[in-house]
């Protein structure tokens, strides 16, 4: 991720063969059951266990611009050695991961068209009330904040397009917490403006694989041409 910079790896035990066994509580996702209206949505908490959330803080890389890059992909992850941010994305990427979800949510998931990306701050325009494209099918948001006290940034999944306090849920962006949601016409979410560190992961199950590729370049080179913007700006490092 050349968008990115890593603190110094933490000691990380070498993961199992089953990259999700001791990182996702598949079993507890599969268990629950989404609401249905106005869209389909949960959110879970303890999706990961508190150790792997704090080795997977501390890995966490640092994106000053604010804006998502892409994560490694899992022919990377599955060459070379793993700190406590690869291990948890090795085990979302892995295809047993889109499974839980697929069956959870009843839908027909390809693993290859995951997009994973990755977010560690926040900027006062984000959280506008949106729906996402049409090109997502799901999306599933996983946070990695040790507290959250401040009143913005917290996701609100919304019932309509223009009213921020109309809300299903609020959500706090801690540790191991997970939100999910169909992509529909009216999934609108959002929230309340944060200017700080905001730390998530998150999955998208494009239509198809090739949409998911086209999508991992676009926010690719949209991330690379942010560092050169704050770079000639003052506002960051090449």
């Amino acid at each position: 991720m050349p968008a990115l910079s890593s603190p110094a790896p933490s000691v990380a035990p070498v993961p199992p063969a089953n990259r999700t066994d001791g990182v996702l509580n598949l079993d507890g996702l599969r268990a629950l059951r989404p609401a249905t209206e106005p869209f389909p949505h949960l959110v879970m908490t303890g999706f990961i266990a508190p150790v792997v959330a704090v080795t997977a803080r501390h890995d966490f890389p640092d994106s000053p611009h604010g804006g998502l890059v892409p994560a490694p992909s899992r022919a990377e992850l599955e060459r070379g050695d793993l700190d406590g941010f690869t291990r948890l994305l090795a085990a979302l990427t892995a295809p047993e991961t889109t499974q839980a979800f697929a069956e959870t949510f009843g839908l027909d998931l390809d693993p290859d068209a995951l997009m994973v990306t990755v977010r560690s701050r926040c900027v006062p325009k984000d959280g506008r009330i949106h729906t996402d494209s049409v090109t997502k099918r799901l999306t599933a948001l996983l946070y990695l904040n040790d507290t959250w006290t401040a009143p913005g940034g917290r996701l609100r999944l919304l019932r309509s397009a223009d009213n921020m306090e109309d809300m299903l849920a609020e959500v706090l962006p801690l540790d191991g917490t997970l939100v999910a949601f169909r992509r529909t016409d009216n999934s609108f979410h959002g929230h309340k403006p944060h200017d700080g560190v905001r730390r998530y992961i998150m999955l998208n199950w494009m239509v198809d694989a090739g949409t998911a590729r086209r999508e991992t370049l676009r926010h690719g080179v949209t991330a690379g041409l942010k560092r050169l913007g704050n770079a000639f700006s003052g506002k960051g490092e090449m």
